[in-house]
Order: C-alpha cells, then sequence, then structure tokens
C-alpha cells in the first residue's frame, strides 16, 4: 500500500517512518506538514493509506478529510483522544493516540491491509473488462468508452486525453477522477500525468513504458508498482 503522512511535527514522521520501515508492505509516497498541503499530492498520486493528525494550523485533520469525495483509508494519529468517536463516524480504519507503541501500530496497519484484501477480492458484476464500458462527457457529447479500447489515460490540466484503439478524446473529468472509476486491477497510474491499461503494454524499459506507437514516462514514485508488475504480483 502507498502511504502518506500528514503531522505537522516532524518526530511524528520519523516514527511512523520507522514503524512504516518494518512492514514491507508499506510504500511511502510522502510526507506533508499541513492539511491544506495535502489535497495535491493526493489528487496526483496513488494514495492507498494516510496517517493523519488531526490538530494542525489553518485546517484540522478531519476538516481537511470532509473536503475528499473518495479518501483513502485513513488511520488517525493524534495526541487528543476526544475526537474519537467522529474519527469513526468518518470511516476511520483505527484511531491511534500517540505516543503510539508499535504493536499498537501494527494492528491498524493490518486492519487497513485486511480492508485492502477484501477489496481487491471482491467479485465484479462482469466477467472481465472485455464487457464494461462507461460515458465520458467531451465537446458537449457523452461518449460511450469500452474499457477494453483504452489503451491509456493522459491528464491535461483539469482535463484528461483518454487514448482509444481508434481516436483519442478530451474529457472533463480529471485523471484522478478516471482512476477511481476504472478497475485498479485493469489499469495502473504510472506517473502522476498517465494512467494505462496493463494488458495493452507491449514492453517496458528503463523508465518507459512502450504501448503501440506511445512511449509512457514511469514517475519514480511509481516505480516500486512497475516492479510489482514485472515480479507478476498485480
Amino acid at each position: 500500500m502507498n502511504y502518506l503522512i500528514i503531522d505537522d511535527e516532524p518526530i511524528a514522521h520519523r516514527i511512523i517512518e520507522g514503524y512504516c520501515k518494518e512492514l514491507p508492505q508499506l510504500n511511502k509516497v510522502g510526507n506533508v506538514f499541513s492539511a491544506l498541503k495535502a489535497s495535491e499530492l493526493v489528487i496526483n498520486q496513488q494514495v492507498d493509506l494516510i496517517f493523519l493528525d488531526l490538530n494542525m494550523p489553518k485546517m484540522t485533520g478531519f476538516e481537511w478529510l470532509k473536503t475528499l469525495s473518495h479518501p483513502p483509508k485513513i488511520i488517525v494519529t493524534t495526541a487528543y483522544q476526544e475526537y474519537a468517536l467522529e474519527g469513526y463516524e468518518l470511516d476511520v480504519v483505527d484511531y491511534l493516540l500517540k505516543p503510539i507503541s508499535f504493536p499498537r501500530f501494527l494492528k491498524a496497519v493490518q486492519k487497513a491491509s485486511a480492508i485492502e484484501t477484501k477489496a481487491q477480492a471482491k467479485p465484479s458484476n462482469t466477467n472481465s473488462v472485455q464487457e464494461h464500458s462507461l460515458f465520458l462527457k467531451g465537446d458537449k457529447i457523452h461518449h460511450q468508452i469500452h474499457l477494453r479500447d483504452i489503451l491509456f489515460v493522459e491528464a491535461y490540466g483539469n482535463y484528461s486525453k483518454v487514448f482509444l484503439q481508434e481516436n483519442m478524446i478530451l474529457t472533463h473529468k480529471k485523471i484522478s477522477e478516471l482512476e477511481q472509476l476504472l478497475p485498479k486491477q485493469n489499469f495502473m497510474r504510472v506517473h502522476k500525468s498517465f494512467l494505462v491499461a496493463v494488458d495493452k503494454i507491449d514492453s517496458i524499459q528503463g523508465n518507459q513504458i512502450y504501448l503501440q506507437e506511445h512511449k509512457i514516462p514511469i514517475g519514480q514514485t511509481y516505480r516500486s508498482m512497475i516492479n510489482q508488475l514485472l515480479m507478476g504480483k498485480k
């Protein structure tokens, strides 16, 4: 799981990072010291789990969490126990009180891992990506797109370019929205600006993915996911 730490105390980052280094299933994608600065990172990168402090300047952790339409899994890390009820109303995975012991931290991460595993194992309503489609708005027209025809998606400001077998559609949806819509077992974020159909990849060489006549860069943040793909762990 890709994780992000949001906390205004540097020592909290060091403690959480130290614990996470003991757990090989966790991959850090960033450190943020205020909730306000976290939004862009969550939008532009694949973040599966956030360790979220509550008492931060300008905006609390829960105030920020309420701004997200599709938040990742949240483990609260705080010195204040009085907000625990609100945390569970916001469907957080766990609520950890500082100072956090490693056994308690491990239990919380195991809960998050179990949720992730259950989500990945959830059966689809149809048998394969070949049978799926969705409607995307572009040029005032709603186009029905069959997922089997998508090669890759490229971010284009507040829009996205969806490259298909025969053409390209410029849609009003951001790449982060499309990442949520497309099935994770079939589509992989490989760069903050690119999302690719895994079964359409022809080859991977260095930091480049080759897909028909297209050459797509691999972002450093997503290198570990590509390595897992190459090892057959996707």
